[in-house]
């Protein structure tokens, strides 16, 4: 068993041991006395094994690599992993192999041509690198490293491909593997999916994180609007305007590139503690699990403050089946997989099962 396995199975054996008794729905139990989240993180993981498809695919609006994908790191964010026995773990092993299957990935490595372009290969890249070690098998665990594999090299092919004299884009990436621009959003996923591939064990070469550093740093803007200043944050490309989903990519970004105490990221965690969290907000659930994350690795009052404001977004919204949906815009058209298990994500930080979640 690899040391990415030890950490999350110990992990998980101890939550088990203290919480015999609590069930998530057939799931693996969560805690003795089910809380608030504990309740909407149930009735979530059930509508979205629900949603799953004759192929082992979960989707309802498309994309099903990237979609299957989210659901599978949802689900296993709360402790159902392909390596759960019995019914617990069969959802999660059905979707696994659909993401497998050879179909899925193209000979150069590339997952996202089921529509969901660069964000949808980082997306199943980043899965695939939590769930390795965690296959029912030897064999799963080889294939998940064959793709896995290929899948990284693809990121760094196309992070390679940025012309070095483009300033405003070398270092990151974008929507396509040849894209020549860079932006954030499509960024964080391929960053999040190497560093994961790292504590894998997989090699990822540090000139790919130095080139990405470089990249965040020139998103950075330092805030000077009103009286005081409140920090900075990362907009979505150089030479823009940071947002709130932006600031909240950019704080984690820059803390899975290793750069936790630098003043970027203090500047980060202080403006987004400055902002409310708005539901109408555009690309709230996107943000919101970039945020928990983000101020979780800052800490102490920046991650107790994060935890309160994210439930109290997220728990009033909850769907009576389950389900989270984004109210309008691009996230509302994602569909209520994605929706879900954005919020999943977000609400899922404190039980710290997935390694990328770690300290």
């Amino acid at each position: 068993m690899n040391a990415h396995r030890r950490r999350f199975t110990s992990r998980r054996a101890t939550m088990l041991a203290l919480c015999a008794g609590a069930t998530l729905g057939s799931a693996v139990p969560l805690r003795a006395a089910a809380d608030r989240v504990d309740d909407a993180l149930e009735r979530a993981i059930e509508y979205l094994v629900k949603q799953q498809k004759d192929d082992g695919s979960i989707t309802d609006a498309g994309n099903p690599h990237a979609m299957t994908a989210l659901a599978l790191l949802a689900q296993a964010a709360v402790g159902r992993t392909p390596d759960v026995p019995g019914s617990v773990g069969e959802p999660v092993r059905r979707a696994l192999a659909y993401l497998l299957d050879e179909r899925r990935q193209r000979d150069n490595g590339y997952f996202g041509h089921d529509g969901s372009r660069m964000y949808g290969h980082g997306i199943v890249s980043l899965t695939l690198a939590e769930l390795l070690g965690m296959g029912v098998d030897d064999e799963t665990d080889r294939r998940i490293r064959q793709r896995l594999e290929k899948a990284i090299a693809l990121i760094l092919w196309a992070q390679d491909r940025k012309d070095a004299n483009d300033r405003d884009n070398f270092g990151g990436w974008r929507y396509e593997p040849d894209s020549r621009d860079s932006d954030l959003s499509v960024t964080i996923w391929q960053l999040m999916a190497l560093r994961s591939a790292r504590v894998a064990g997989l090699d990822v070469p540090t000139a790919a994180i130095e080139k990405a550093v470089a990249y965040l740093r020139r998103t950075w803007k330092v805030d000077n609007r009103g009286r005081e200043r409140i920090g900075g944050a990362c907009a979505y490309q150089p030479n823009r305007q940071p947002s709130w989903a932006s600031a909240a990519a950019g704080l984690l970004a820059m803390q899975v590139c290793g750069l936790y105490d630098a003043p970027e990221v203090a500047g980060s965690a202080d403006w987004l503690r400055a902002q409310p969290l708005d539901w109408q907000r555009e690309f709230f659930l996107y943000g919101t699990y970039y945020y928990a994350q983000g101020m979780y690795q800052r800490g102490g009052e920046y991650a107790e403050h994060a935890r309160r404001s994210v439930e109290e977004a997220l728990l009033p919204r909850q769907q009576a089946n389950g389900s989270w949906r984004a109210p309008h815009g691009q996230e509302h058209s994602a569909g209520s997989v994605y929706g879900t298990s954005m919020a999943v994500l977000s609400l899922a930080v404190k039980y710290h099962y997935l390694p990328i979640y770690q300290r």
